[in-house]
């Protein structure tokens, strides 16, 4: 349920569902990890490090000292990387050489030996699947997932583009555009959709609650202030019912809404809220719009 403003209620709505013996035997609650006010993973000469988890991704957040060097040794998959400041600068290095990529951008790195050297002091995040298993197993609620949730599908890759894998990396400096859904970048791995921020809270009787039947949701706060409310539907076991949630968050901080919870955001802080929704792998509804993915021709979308 959209909102008429909001772009996504121009989507198209799902077939009929098949018949399936499937039905919801269990659900698991979101998993909310606040960066702010807790003891980060890593602290070292690089910097602090805070790492959380979802099913099919892991989240790296890094306060980043100059000339720190994050290293990936025989990286098993594409990962990607978030630069959420104008000022910082990075220095990328892949088998094909070194590239220098400014603040405020995103950037796909190849799987392989890679290292990303701090030109400047400033904070990136770094996506991985849980194939980075170093990380995975090092994220702060990497118990609750122990076990897979049988909600969410095993991670599959999307296409590789053709001739292979190579550094790519996108300015988030887009005009934007009421017909689109913020400024969304997709490769092998995540949909990374960098939200137009909000100054200011968000309307209450303009709000989206939906849900995704089979997917996680990573929404991850980079400034201002978040409440995720989340309703589970109710089933014919009463045992497996929740009760809702209204997780208010400050930033940075990351929520993971699990599926087939209905879920909406509210922005709460006076001055700018910035939230970043990262899926993995991509959504295909988000790709099969035009113009809503801006690289959309550096990634083929899978063969349906």
């Amino acid at each position: 349920m959209y909102d008429q403003s909001d772009p996504r209620a121009s989507l198209a709505q799902p077939a009929a569902p098949k018949q399936s013996s499937h039905v919801h035997e269990s659900y698991f609650g979101s998993q909310l990890s606040l960066y702010y006010g807790t003891e980060p993973q890593v602290s070292d000469e690089n910097g602090k490090t805070w790492i959380s988890r979802g099913q099919n991704f892991v989240i790296v957040y890094s306060e980043a000292q100059q000339g720190g060097v994050f290293s990936r040794s025989a990286q098993s998959d594409e990962y990607a990387l978030i630069i959420p400041d104008v000022d910082t600068q990075v220095a990328i290095t892949t088998k094909d050489g070194t590239t220098i990529v400014p603040g405020y951008s995103v950037a796909f790195i190849p799987p392989g030996d890679t290292s990303i050297r701090m030109l400047t002091d400033g904070n990136i995040v770094r996506l991985f699947t849980p194939k980075s298993e170093d990380l995975a197993s090092a994220a702060s609620n990497a118990d609750a997932f122990a076990e897979p949730h049988p909600n969410v599908p095993p991670f599959e890759p999307w296409p590789e583009p053709p001739g292979g894998l190579r550094l790519k990396w996108y300015t988030l400096d887009v005009p934007d555009d009421p017909s689109r859904f913020g400024r969304i970048y997709r490769c092998t791995t995540f949909m990374i959709n960098y939200l137009t921020p909000r100054v200011g809270p968000r309307a209450r009787d303009k709000v989206s609650p939906h849900h995704h039947d089979d997917f996680e949701q990573c929404s991850l706060a980079l400034s201002g202030a978040f409440t995720h409310h989340l309703r589970w539907p109710w089933t014919t076991n009463m045992h497996i019912w929740r009760e809702d949630e209204h997780l208010y968050c400050g930033s940075p901080s990351v929520c993971v809404i699990p599926p087939p919870s209905i879920h909406t955001t509210t922005a709460e802080s006076a001055g700018v809220n910035q939230l970043v929704d990262i899926f993995a792998p991509p959504r295909m509804d988000f790709s099969s719009k035009p113009g809503w993915v801006l690289n959309e021709g550096d990634y083929p979308m899978p063969k349906i």
